[in-house]
């Protein structure tokens, strides 16, 4: 008599206290705080700090239970227009407008920026509910360009953009611009467009790259990120999310993989606890 083999699919385990968070029933510190006092328990036994949950698991707190379920979530993404005179900052301890302000709310999550943008510069900002996709947006290895258009004041010579481009040492490291294309007509005196694209995202990068050459930057804005451009009828201070199909783009064009599942906690009826 042969075996048989049957098809099985391994269910994700995580950190409790990174599910529960997540899950938005409190932050980590708050859950790791419960768990060292012993008030979190699985399926009646206490809680180890980092102790890992399996879908199944029934979890009680303040009187409450959960039970643990595996879900596909993919990220969240959504695109924003960024106008001048906000703040890459969830708080501003000077009380400026932030651009977390104008994004729509989340039960559970929360928009996680991908890259910053200063006060004075507008155009695309990305925002995910991922944190792991956004720090694969933003780290080096993932080879991902940004793209501004920027009008500058001053003298800008083919050896300055051969310079530009060749890399220029800056105070934090040498930088440089990965193209740079002229862009619409001169304006009056020594103003002129370009668009230039750079590999990283390093604070001021391309003011700073500009001003090395004795060059200002007037007008700033980010026009693409990786493969996502600013729509066109985006209008300033609105947003909008991608759909599935800009999503599957997006993760190939950035060769990233989503996971296939992740934890989440559903609340239980009393009799089931």
């Amino acid at each position: 008599m042969s075996k048989r083999t049957e098809d099985f699919t391994v269910e994700p385990t995580e950190r409790i206290q990174k599910t529960l968070a997540r899950c938005g029933l409190g932050s980590r510190r708050q859950i790791e705080a419960a768990i060292k006092l012993g008030q979190i328990q699985i399926n009646r036994q206490a809680v180890q700090l980092g102790q890992k949950l399996q879908v199944g698991d029934k979890i009680t707190w303040k009187n409450r239970g959960w039970v643990v379920e595996s879900e596909a979530v993919q990220p969240r993404v959504l695109m924003y227009h960024k106008p001048l005179g906000q703040v890459t900052t969830r708080k501003d301890e000077k009380g400026r407008p932030t651009v977390f302000d104008a994004l729509p709310s989340l039960k559970g999550q929360k928009w996680l920026n991908i890259g910053r943008l200063d006060i004075n510069t507008t155009g695309l900002l990305l925002f995910t509910t991922d944190g792991d996709f956004a720090n694969h947006m933003m780290h080096p290895s993932a080879n991902i360009d940004r793209e501004y258009a920027c009008r500058v004041f001053g003298e800008v010579t083919e050896e300055t953009l051969e310079r530009l481009l060749a890399g220029v040492e800056l105070e934090d490291g040498v930088a440089r611009f990965s193209d740079i294309q002229p862009a619409g007509d001169e304006e009056r005196g020594a103003n002129k467009w370009f668009h230039v694209a750079i590999m990283e995202g390093k604070n001021r990068e391309v003011r700073r790259l500009w001003e090395s050459q004795n060059v200002q930057v007037n007008r700033l804005k980010r026009v693409r990120y990786g493969g996502v451009f600013l729509p066109k009828g985006l209008r300033q201070g609105k947003h909008r999310e991608l759909n599935q199909k800009e999503l599957d783009i997006l993760f190939k064009d950035t060769h990233y993989e989503p996971q296939a599942a992740t934890l989440v906690v559903r609340t239980l009826k009393k009799g089931r606890r």
